[in-house]
């Protein structure tokens, strides 16, 4: 498959130990490649990876990875800060001793700020360490699963601009057609108007060389042929592998101009209808240029 697009989805799930996690990557038309990046605080380490794994797969789009990870709640063993339980006590015993509030119950000790304190819930490096390079292949794989997508989506693509390409083309010819008609119309014309300034004495010879550069002038030939040469060009491209949208997007802006160039050019309506009819299929072209990679 040649051509990918710009926009996809994807979206992968893991877990491990008391970890579990979801990684979504989307992606949406840009001008360069921009990676943007988001995972719950602690987490921020994965931004590397991620990075790599977009830059290795894609050169154009926006592309969001966002990683929501979570931790299942373990029962953890607490321990008593014997120096926060003597400070209390020592600052109630003369209280107690004036008579100013009755002795502290054991309970009640226990329920005081700093004296009951959990286990330390950090996991040691390794475990940690672990579940950071599973999350980063999760990334990778759903970079992966992106990449798919998007390829996918570039299938859809080439089928619309493979159309438009053989309407250019067919369009292309037609105006060729119509195009050999313009000099025995115009001398017709001219003629006609020369009359009706000089009556029928007007010299031939005349009428010939006005008519003759008149026809250069209406000349379509040579935006014929490089419409034809774009055409030709832009199937060249869709074949290649490789990011081309940029290169089709620029191929664009030619087609543009030489149908411009045919319109301003004809003397025929016939000629002149097939232009427009050229120009939106060119248009058409152009916004799906636009999503390819």
């Amino acid at each position: 498959m040649s051509l990918a697009s710009m926009t996809g989805f994807a979206r992968v799930e893991g877990a491990l130990g008391d970890w579990t996690w979801a990684v979504e990557a989307r992606s949406v038309n840009g001008r360069n490649l921009d990676l943007r990046f988001r995972a719950p605080a602690g987490l921020d380490a994965l931004e590397r990876p991620a990075r790599e794994a977009a830059q290795s797969r894609f050169q154009r789009g926006q592309i969001n990875i966002a990683v929501q990870g979570r931790r299942a709640s373990v029962s953890r063993a607490g321990r008593i800060n014997l120096e926060a339980l003597e400070s209390y006590l020592a600052f109630g015993e003369a209280l107690v001793a004036a008579g100013r509030a009755a002795p502290p119950s054991l309970d009640g000790l226990l329920a005081l700020p700093g004296v009951i304190e959990a286990a330390d819930p950090d996991e040691d490096g390794a475990a940690r360490a672990a579940v950071e390079s599973a999350m980063a292949a999760s990334i990778a794989e759903a970079m992966d699963a992106l990449k798919r997508s998007r390829g996918a989506e570039g299938e859809a693509i080439e089928a619309l601009l493979s159309g438009f390409l053989d309407r250019i083309e067919t369009l292309t010819r037609s105006a060729d057609v119509e195009a050999g008609q313009q000099p025995a119309l115009i001398k017709a014309r001219f003629e006609r108007r020369l009359v009706e300034l000089l009556g029928e004495g007007a010299p031939e010879d005349r009428i010939m060389q006005e008519a003759a550069a008149m026809a250069v002038r209406a000349d379509v030939r040579e935006e014929i042929d490089r419409l034809l040469g774009h055409v030709a060009a832009a199937r060249a491209l869709i074949a290649e592998d490789g990011a081309s949208g940029r290169r089709l997007d620029f191929l664009t802006q030619e087609f543009m101009r030489e149908a411009n160039t045919l319109c301003s050019k004809s003397a025929v309506a016939s000629l002149t209808t097939i232009g427009l009819a050229l120009k939106a299929s060119i248009d058409q072209f152009r916004e799906q240029v636009q999503n390819v990679e």
